[in-house]
């Protein structure tokens, strides 16, 4: 197949090229730079420089490449500043890319014929209702509100998800990944999460009953070219097969980067410090089930457990 990488630079499109090509597809990648598209080049793929918030470039890369499917890999992390009540400030432009590139590129997509289109979202935790059992399906409802910090991120989710998922013509699949760890994150051993949970500098909020999923990268993607390659249109969670409270995978998570046992405080000393999303993440989030993901097309993580991702996968 004829497959367009949008953001095949970032943390997952680079390892999706690779895994593209070797599976004998024509694989073509956007960067916003010359030094980007020189990158996607070296991995045997063709690179494209696009800016995917003006849709004359988006529609002229997806021209250029004529997939069968596009991948929607965008997103804008990399200047993430960790503080959990300016979530939404730190989100903004990834939050552009979920709205107004999602559509660029849906535009390109039925103006080119391409029949499948393929786009990250979000399954980790906070976008989780937080009523009910500690993991949900695909089926459960969004949560209504995260907190006041992270109201548009979540709409910025939604609309991906809409968007992809009911345009005409086009079988759209959406991957609600969990949270990354792996070489090249931010939860690495010299990614700056990573720094965090080893200095102490990540603490146990409130008893830490919320309940996070959490997915090596290269399962992430294994489990996207599965979903590239084969599966039914809809929503699929693309976490591991244990999701567990911060009291529980934290303290372990330090033990394994060599660091300090985690602070304990109460929720009521860190709400003015972490607000009220940072002490939803601490207590109340629910995780993400991936039965549908197992069942429907049919991946399996090689790290089915943070425990043993945290311990020889992290990087």
């Amino acid at each position: 197949m004829r497959i367009f990488i949008a953001g095949a630079t970032g943390a997952l499109g680079s390892r999706l090229v690779p895994l593209l090509t070797e599976a004998g597809h024509k694989v073509f990648g956007s960067s916003r730079n010359e030094v980007g598209r020189a990158a996607i080049d070296a991995q045997g793929a063709t690179g494209i420089v696009m800016d995917p918030l003006d849709a004359d470039s988006v529609r002229g890369a997806v021209a250029e490449a004529k997939p069968d499917v596009i991948v929607h890999q965008l997103t804008a992390l990399s200047a993430m500043t960790g503080n959990m009540k300016k979530w939404d400030q730190d989100f903004a432009m990834t939050n552009r890319l979920r709205t107004e590139a999602t559509d660029h590129l849906l535009a390109a997509a039925r103006a080119t014929g391409v029949r499948r289109f393929v786009a990250q979202s979000y399954g980790g935790h906070w976008t989780n209702q937080r009523t009910g059992g500690p993991v949900k399906t695909e089926v459960d409802p969004l949560v209504e509100d995260p907190g006041k910090e992270a109201r548009q991120s979540l709409r910025a989710i939604k609309h991906v998800e809409e968007a992809v998922t009911t345009a005409p013509g086009i079988e759209g699949v959406v991957l609600r990944y969990g949270n990354f760890y792996g070489p090249g994150n931010a939860l690495s051993r010299t990614g700056e999460m990573g720094e965090m949970v080893r200095r102490a500098k990540f603490p146990v909020v409130g008893g830490g009953a919320g309940v996070w999923s959490w997915i090596h990268i290269d399962d992430a993607a294994t489990a996207t070219v599965t979903a590239i390659e084969r599966g039914a249109p809809g929503i699929y969670n693309i976490v591991d097969d244990d999701p567990a409270p911060i009291a529980e995978w934290l303290p372990y998570l330090a033990e394994q980067l060599g660091g300090k046992r985690p602070m304990r405080l109460p929720a009521w000393l860190a709400r003015p410090l972490i607000g009220q999303y940072g002490v939803a993440l601490m207590t109340t989030v629910r995780g993400s089930s991936n039965a549908k993901a197992k069942r429907e097309l049919g991946w399996t993580p090689r790290y089915a457990s943070w425990r043993e991702g945290f311990r020889i996968g992290i990087g």
